[in-house]
């Protein structure tokens, strides 16, 4: 066997889109069936997984793969993070890039090793299989809760706001007043959705299970060392201006994409979001991506969001209430619910397909 020929199995036995290559150039329904079956497990795959995120939420500590990514990510941040300031640090940017690269093989191939020896008889079990795993790579029902909590604690008073939305954001809140937590709330939700949400099903659908683990790797690191500057409290205080840039520009390529889909899904299911608009309010934020999920958040519930002293998107947009917090939360859900309504309706066209070629032999 030729090294191409090992190539292109390695390649094909994750990738749904070489599935589908395979599917619409099948010559006869032999060699067309099998990347059909593999096709309709990766639907089965993600109905699973949101169907499991709906009715359980998140697995338990001990069993979530993105808790270990973050522990070996915590530890080896503590190495390559200097305790001093160091000016023009190429040296551990390389470094922890070189590092970030190596977990993300690891991750990778391991999530590969998994999904190839799968059992595969019946034809639709993989797709059960590869749906409780992707589970722990994806959240929407933990993000709606914590969203949730935050104007439960509103409503007791302004510093339970405040505390509430401090596990969810690394800026100050202590100075925040009731719109201001709100805005931060709205936020934090738009912008996950994009991360934790359409990101991780949108690398699934593009390299599969292994795809959707080195994306949650990255966001991750993303979160754990992109942020510059002095993070930690004594001991575990570390300088991340260089160390994590490689993390941060590496989460920002693999969300360009969903970022924009996002969006597109908000405008979408809220109807009469100025799209012109919206890319104003995208450039305006630091990160080339988060300005676009919560700009179509704003501009579909008609608020202002805000930052202070670094950005406002939907300027001439009110000041956001409890109501539209809900109706932040009513938004995100149908975007989640258009994922299982495509899902479904391809699971419907799939088997047609198959049933024509089946057919017509």
């Amino acid at each position: 066997m030729t090294v191409i020929s090992w190539w292109e199995i390695f390649a094909w036995s994750f990738s749904p889109l070489g599935w589908l290559w395979q599917a619409v150039t099948a010559a006869d329904a032999q060699s067309f069936l099998p990347s059909a079956h593999n096709l309709c497990n990766v639907l089965i795959a993600i109905l699973v997984a949101l169907a499991l995120d709906r009715l359980w939420g998140e697995p338990p500590v001990w069993l979530h793969p993105v808790v270990y990514m973050g522990k070996v990510l915590g530890a080896l941040g503590r190495v390559l993070a200097p305790r001093t300031e160091v000016a023009n640090d190429y040296l551990r940017f390389v470094l922890a890039a070189l590092v970030w690269c190596a977990l993300a093989a690891i991750v990778f191939i391991g999530y590969w090793i998994i999904q190839f020896f799968l059992p595969y008889q019946p034809w639709w079990l993989p797709g059960i299989c590869v749906g409780v795993l992707l589970k722990p790579l994806l959240s929407w029902r933990m993000l709606k809760d914590e969203v949730l909590a935050v104007e439960a604690a509103l409503q007791q008073s302004l510093p339970a706001g405040r505390e509430r939305l401090s596990w969810l954001v690394s800026r100050d809140t202590s100075q925040l007043d009731a719109a201001t937590v709100r805005e931060s709330a709205i936020e934090t939700l738009a912008e996950n959705l994009a991360d934790s949400v359409i990101a991780p099903l949108f690398w699934f659908l593009v390299a599969g299970l292994p795809g959707a683990a080195v994306y949650r790797l990255a966001n991750t690191a993303d979160a754990m060392w992109g942020y510059p500057g002095w993070r930690g409290q004594g001991d575990q205080r570390r300088h991340w201006q260089w160390a994590g840039k490689w993390a941060a520009r590496a989460d920002d390529v693999l969300n360009w994409i969903p970022a924009r889909i996002t969006a597109a899904w908000l405008a979408l299911v809220a109807g009469g979001v100025h799209w012109q608009g919206l890319r104003r309010d995208a450039q305006v934020t630091p990160s080339p991506n988060g300005g676009w999920p919560m700009g179509a958040m704003a501009r579909a519930l008609g608020v202002h969001l805000s930052k202070p002293g670094v950005y406002q998107l939907n300027p001439e947009g009110r000041v956001p209430e409890s109501a539209d917090l809900q109706r932040s939360i009513h938004l995100a859900s149908k975007v989640v619910a258009v994922q299982v309504f495509c899902a479904v309706v391809a699971m419907i066209l799939m088997s047609i397909w198959m049933w024509k070629v089946s057919a017509h032999g």
